[in-house]
């Protein structure tokens, strides 16, 4: 009688384990799928449309074969292109939007970009504009200093493109030698006769940017 009397709380006190909702999990989780792939399909249209209305921009040039001695050597990252001076409004077209390692290469000819998985370009010197340090372009933000920016010209279009070196230290070096090129690119047109196309320098102070 008396073992009765212990084991009878014991037994109240017992509970039935919950029982999972299995149909109400699976939905939340079809939903939460659903949703992802809604936004990254949004994502997709968004680039698609941006891309279309950038369609008039010319294919990029390749380097040539013969592109001369190497200057400057550089590998890291390319951060994207914009519009020069607008740091956000990014250039899809032709590949330019893609974020990828780079590495770079300086000659008298111009700048190479070769980009492992994605398009690599050149920029003719010709078409350099100005080199400069900043710390954000596309959407992507670094420290003060952070990206070099080149700045070039293509068809009509000025454009901003960002690379960050695996040794940042070498920056400054780059800065110093594509506006040396700028100079002598600018002083072979001029001897030349032609005109001198868009300014060779931005001023910094009307740059839409984190640098502001």
């Amino acid at each position: 009688m008396t073992s009765a009397k212990h084991l009878l709380p014991l037994a109240a006190e017992q509970k039935s384990a919950d029982v999972t909702d299995w149909a109400a999990r699976l939905g939340w989780v079809a939903g939460l799928l659903l949703f992802i792939a809604f936004v990254y399909w949004l994502m997709r249209q968004g680039w698609r449309w941006r891309g279309s209305l950038q369609s008039a921009l010319p294919e990029l040039p390749t380097a040539p074969d013969s592109p001369g001695e190497p200057v400057l050597r550089m590998t890291g990252r390319y951060h994207g292109s914009t519009t020069a001076g607008q740091w956000l409004d990014r250039i899809v077209a032709h590949g330019l939007g893609v974020r990828s390692r780079a590495e770079l290469t300086l000659t008298d000819a111009g700048l190479a970009v070769v980009r492992p998985g994605a398009a690599d370009f050149f920029v003719p010197a010709g078409q350099l504009r100005e080199a400069r340090l900043d710390k954000g372009i596309a959407g992507k933000v670094l420290t003060e200093g952070g990206l070099l920016i080149v700045t070039w010209s293509h068809g009509d279009t000025l454009i901003d493109s960002g690379f960050r070196s695996d040794r940042s230290a070498e920056h400054a070096d780059w800065v110093e030698a594509l506006n040396a090129a700028v100079e002598g690119a600018g002083a072979v047109r001029t001897a030349a006769g032609e005109t001198a196309g868009p300014p060779n320098h931005l001023s910094t102070t009307t740059k839409e940017g984190p640098a502001r």
